[in-house]
């Protein structure tokens, strides 16, 4: 499994409606070399060359590369995901019937008659540190296999004598804290469906969020670290809970200086300690649940409307979780594995799928400064870390060098995720850590809470781009006309069903929001909103949200091309770019640049980005205006909000975007300004 052939799906140029654009300067250097090639010994030792081996053994197929097993994992999805289920021995209570019904998506049925409880599989690992939680101060605790077990069969044993039974919602309201994973395993042991939040989310934005599940049960702590500062959020989660009008048990998790005494909580509603919670001996009772069975519910970002509840099933996590952390992180059970995130994002979710191979997981509650999550990694020993692209940029432009100013010793993986990882801080990262660290950048989504493209321990990496399509993913690049491309641009589709995809939204009893928001524009084929270029190699470069799409003259372009340039110049920290339609029909795409230091943006700056997007993209690229901006905002995951600044330079204003949504809500009414100032001033013939 060391190289890929060429795959090409039937195209026919002359009907694609997609212009593809040509090969930048940085992706014509990223196809010449690769940034880390797998050594021998570590393919042998990789667990998906073991996977591989077991289906040559037991199916009729003999995968040579990884490009001939993934392949035959989306050619035959019964044989792949009987072989995924049967190689991690899934503990079923009742075997299923069959491993799919076959119909058009959504509305697949994945191993009907089967029951299973994903905890059952967190739980068949009993010896050495299962969770590490760290705060921003340096102060770590631990808690090994039986640890966690007793503290997770106490609290599931508290849930059954307050009257929490299968169905009922535990939501959380709590910083990344090993009590949050507790509670999470908790909840799904006994088939309640779990919801968290991060503390960072102010009371209007959690409750769209979590009062939308009428929950039974909320968890909170007392606050959270946020950069050198403990911030007291007793009563946000007291103005949460009153807003919650089913809810009968607050669990309150005293932290900080604010552990004693607790205020009450609402009235009739009965409140308990976290250490009462857990206070009495129980027997982990595991019970089983359908397949399909609703296991948590995750929500959309909200920055476009209220978000939409995502709601998956047990067994489709398991599957998708046990493939994506074993067979593509290669995470075992002497890793350490460390992903920088918040509850409110699906990386939370994926890495606590560490557990499930045995890993130890690693929670971290403080500020992602350029230093912090280095810290955490070398003081950890992390093996397996992931981070975001903005955090590499924000490392690199401060100057830290990872491997020289760090421990860095253990770590064999580095992963990254939230937004494009462009290939000049790829290489830049690469060349930092060494052939021995291999960073793999995935995408993928909440929707499926999990990876569509990443990568795998065989299969060489170049800058900028996505290896591999991942096992059991039927991906492919499509045009507006529904036609497969490849090296050229297209809209993200799967064409074939996955187990993780939803159950289905919460309150969406007919299932009309579930299938607009995936299968309005190709029927019976998910369509998922972003943009790529699907290489004749079986890599993939993402080029953004398509919704955030430039459209200059009818030709689509990608944001992050232009990042990649941009953004390559030293004076540039960061850039945003959007296309704006305006009411004459004109098209407005400015350029939004924040400079180091606040630096003023020269003539000669101006015209050397102007260059730059020309010479590195191409000359209908090149931006009407270059304007210098405070900062970009970007949602609590990392990820730039275009299309909402887009709204705001047309005028819109009411419900756009709400601010706790946001790293720096304050940044707003810079554009709005401009915005503003554009529609006062005529057009100048750009």
């Amino acid at each position: 499994m060391t190289g890929q052939r060429e795959l090409r799906p039937p195209h026919d140029p002359e009907t694609e409606v997609t212009a593809p654009p040509s090969p930048t300067a940085t992706e014509r250097t990223a196809i010449e070399r690769p940034v880390w090639v797998p050594t021998q010994r570590s393919i042998d030792q990789a667990r998906i060359t073991h996977f591989a081996r077991y289906v040559a053994e037991h199916y009729d197929v003999q995968p040579e590369s990884y490009e001939e097993l993934w392949r035959w994992s989306v050619t035959d999805l019964d044989a792949f995901w009987t072989a995924v289920a049967d190689f991690f021995d899934v503990p079923w209570t009742d075997r299923p019937s069959r491993t799919l019904v076959p119909g058009r998506m959504p509305g697949t049925q994945w191993f009907p008659g089967g029951t299973t409880n994903y905890v059952s599989q967190v739980f068949r690992h009993s010896t050495g540190t299962a969770v590490i939680a760290r705060n921003e101060l340096g102060e770590s605790t631990s808690l090994t296999w039986p640890q966690l077990r007793t503290a997770v069969a106490s609290f599931a044993a508290t849930l059954r004598a307050n009257g929490v039974i299968a169905g009922d919602r535990v939501v959380g309201y709590m910083p990344d804290i090993a009590e949050a994973v507790i509670a999470f395993l908790a909840t799904a042991s006994i088939g309640a469906i779990w919801a968290g939040c991060a503390q960072d989310l102010a009371v209007p934005s959690a409750a769209e969020r979590l009062a939308q599940l009428d929950p039974a049960v909320l968890v909170f702590a007392t606050g959270h670290h946020h950069r050198g500062r403990f911030v007291d959020r007793t009563d946000a989660a007291r103005a949460l809970a009153a807003r919650m009008p089913a809810l009968r048990l607050q669990v309150v998790v005293p932290r900080g200086p604010f552990q004693d005494p607790v205020p009450a909580g609402p009235d009739g509603v009965r409140q308990i300690t976290w250490s009462e919670a857990v206070a009495d001996e129980a027997e982990l009772e595991v019970t089983p649940v359908p397949f399909d069975h609703p296991f948590w519910v995750l929500f959309s970002s909200g920055t476009t409307g209220v978000p939409k509840g995502i709601v998956h099933g047990h067994g489709g996590v398991l599957l998708e979780q046990l493939k994506s952390a074993a067979l593509h992180t290669d995470l075992r059970h002497t890793d350490r594995f460390f992903w920088y995130t918040t509850l409110n994002w699906m990386m939370w979710n994926a890495r606590n799928a560490g557990l499930l191979t045995g890993a130890a997981i690693v929670c971290f509650d403080g500020t992602p400064t350029a230093t912090s999550l280095w810290n955490v990694a070398a003081a950890e020993r992390v093996t397996a870390l992931g981070v975001s692209p903005s955090y590499l940029e924000l490392t690199r432009n401060a100057g830290v060098r990872p491997a020289q100013d760090f421990d860095l010793s253990a770590l064999r993986f580095l992963g990254s995720t939230g937004s494009v990882l462009s290939p000049h801080t790829h290489r830049w990262i690469a060349d930092e850590l060494g052939p021995d660290v291999m960073v793999g950048s995935t995408s993928g989504g909440t929707d499926v809470v999990s990876a569509f493209v990443g990568s795998v321990p065989t299969v060489p990496i170049h800058a900028g781009e996505l290896s591999v399509r991942c096992l059991g993913v039927d991906l492919q690049a499509w045009t507006d006309a529904g036609e497969p491309v490849v090296d050229g641009v297209g809209d993200l589709v799967v064409v074939k069903p996955m187990p993780s995809m939803p159950v289905r939204f919460w309150n969406d009893p007919d299932g009309e929001r579930y299938r607009a928001a995936y299968f309005n524009a190709f029927e019976g084929v998910w369509r998922h909103g972003d943009w790529i270029t699907l290489t004749s190699r079986g890599s993939v470069i993402v080029h953004g949200r398509s919704d955030a799409t430039l459209n200059r003259h009818g030709i689509r372009m990608g944001s992050s091309d232009i990042y990649r340039a941009v953004e390559s110049l030293g004076e540039v920290e960061e850039a945003l770019v959007v296309g704006v339609e305006e009411p004459d029909g004109g098209y407005w795409m400015p350029l939004f640049v924040v400079l180091q230091d606040n630096a003023p943006l020269t003539e000669e700056l101006r015209q050397r980005i102007l260059a730059v997007v020309r010479d590195e993209v191409s000359p209908r690229h090149v931006p009407d205006e270059v304007i210098a901006a405070p900062g970009v905002p970007h949602t609590r995951t990392g990820k730039k909000v275009e299309v909402p600044i887009k709204k705001i330079l047309a005028g819109l204003t009411d419900g756009v975007i709400a601010d706790d949504t946001l790293d720096r809500p304050e940044l707003i009414d810079f554009y709005r300004l401009v915005g503003a100032s554009r529609r006062n001033t005529p057009p100048s013939g750009t």
